[in-house]
């Protein structure tokens, strides 16, 4: 079984998930404009998917950690805790692209709707100060590196490049819902399960991926920090 948690956006989630047995996730997911709840309800919704799998701690083998980008606090706490419980639990731990959780369940929740094959997703995670976190997948093949990007020139490659009318996934992809269609986007509606970072695609990504030491688990920030050390005196 696979324990695996997300930070990367204003959400928190984890879940629980084993190839052929429990697939159960547990999130908080806070109202446009409140304040993330990571350090709060983290450990609270580990235990819950725990309990709603009827799993315990001997049943995790893998813990798997969504590594952004995304919000650096929530990065650090997310990651700090997978650490420590994987230390704690003497566990491996597997580190996974919060983009790719992104897209690949949005994916699975479009696929599912429509009855047709996985679609490609353009994951758009909302970076603040006038920039998004975004990378484009079709089932597993990636298309878009993860990058930091202005929306303006997210949307002018979208018009120029080989991504055809992709469905634009994830809380940046819902700010920017406008200039992504003009180029060509498909956004689900607002409230759609799309646009959540799910805890259970961690697991499932996380499972196939290579086990990473604890000390090179780091997260993905693709950008400097909003709060930079002052210069030193000349």
């Amino acid at each position: 079984m696979i324990l695996g948690i997300d930070t990367a956006t204003a959400a928190t989630a984890a879940a629980v998930w084993a190839p052929e047995g429990p697939a159960v996730e547990t999130r908080d997911d806070p109202e446009p404009g409140a304040r993330p709840a990571h350090a709060q309800r983290l450990l609270a919704l580990v235990e819950e998917a725990l309990a709603g799998a009827g799993a315990s701690w001997d049943d995790v083998e893998r813990i798997a950690v969504g590594l952004g980008p995304g919000g650096f606090t929530g990065l650090r706490h997310g990651i700090a805790t997978a650490r420590a419980l994987a230390q704690a639990r003497g566990l491996p731990l597997a580190g996974v692209s919060s983009l790719h959780a992104l897209a690949a369940g949005a994916a699975a929740e479009l696929a599912a709707g429509a009855g047709a094959d996985a679609p490609t997703v353009l994951a758009v995670i909302d970076a603040r100060r006038g920039e998004v976190f975004a990378a484009a997948w079709r089932g597993a093949e990636r298309l878009l590196e993860p990058v930091a990007i202005a929306p303006a020139d997210l949307a002018a490659r979208l018009a120029a490049g080989p991504l055809a009318a992709p469905v634009a996934a994830g809380d940046g992809a819902v700010r920017f819902r406008e200039q992504l269609a003009r180029a060509g986007a498909v956004v689900p509606a607002d409230r759609s399960p799309a646009h959540r970072v799910s805890a259970l695609q961690v697991c499932r990504i996380g499972a196939a991926g290579a086990a990473a030491g604890r000390d090179a688990l780091v997260p993905d920030y693709r950008r400097d920090p909003d709060a930079a050390l002052p210069k030193p005196p000349r």
